[in-house]
């Protein structure tokens, strides 16, 4: 199965929400957040209603983007992502926190006290500064282990680099590893969902993960936070060359980032 990453179209909103509903109905995390989002039942009317608020939303948001991942063999849609690609930093207001508007009353205090701890960390983490914010990869569990999500995470990582914009992302602990893997830092940072808000035996811990874009070097996210968010302009090729009478006697290339620091407020 070859797979590809595809920016996602208004004929496949239905599909690409019941690759969300379904692969979130089967991790157990996944599940616990589903309901509290989304307390009622998960029908056909829901759906519908839901598809539409989504058209909605397309029509006005900026800087959201939908994608999602596709068979090419069949034309299947395997998974979706959803992130925010920010090129460029927001104001407080564009950054606002709107909170759950789609419930009332308990719901949404209860759905809340979810969200806001996800963007209040965000804020802490980044404030108005350009960045990727990877808020979902869900995969079909038909095709569950098949690379769907590390195809989401090649894609995203791409870009980044592209952008020379960091990748971050809320982890649920069930995969966590495979972001290791793809060479994500875990921050010190957490959030941690309490009991009674979830419903659980235990409380749950949110693994954060960041991805600096390869114009970094070696840099960690904590040092490039560290000191005030340098955005990476470009790269430059120092060469450095031994001769004597006009004669090279080696050569060599080294890479530098040129780092300039204009952090937004």
């Amino acid at each position: 199965m070859v797979l590809a990453v595809l920016p996602a179209l208004i004929p496949d909103i239905r599909r690409i929400y019941e690759v969300y509903f379904s692969a979130f109905n089967h991790d157990d995390m996944g599940q616990i957040i589903l309901k509290i989002l989304f307390p009622g039942p998960i029908d056909d009317e829901f759906k519908k209603a839901h598809a539409t608020g989504t058209l909605q939303w397309w029509h006005n948001c900026d800087y959201q983007y939908t994608v999602k991942c596709v068979d090419t063999e069949t034309a299947e849609i395997v998974g979706m992502g959803l992130g925010d690609i920010l090129l460029r930093p927001r104001t407080p207001e564009e950054r606002r926190n709107h909170g759950a508007l789609w419930l009332e009353g308990e719901q949404r205090e209860r759905a809340e006290k979810i969200l806001n701890p996800l963007w209040e960390m965000r804020e802490k983490l980044f404030g108005g500064q350009p960045h990727i914010y990877c808020h979902v990869i869900a995969v079909d569990p038909k095709y569950q282990g098949r690379k769907a999500g590390a195809a989401f995470c090649e894609w995203a990582l791409d870009l980044g680099n592209k952008t020379n914009l960091p990748v971050y992302f809320e982890s649920s602990p069930s995969t966590v590893n495979l972001y290791t893997k793809m060479g994500f830092e875990l921050l010190p940072e957490t959030i941690v969902h309490k009991t009674e808000v979830l419903g659980t035996d235990t409380d749950i811990e949110v693994p954060l993960m960041v991805k600096m874009p390869s114009a970094a070097g070696s840099m960690s996210f904590d040092e490039w936070r560290s000191s005030g968010y340098p955005s990476f302009e470009k790269r430059r090729e120092v060469y450095h060359v031994d001769g004597c009478g006009g004669q090279t006697k080696q050569h060599t290339v080294t890479t530098e980032v040129l780092a300039i620091s204009e952090p937004a407020l």
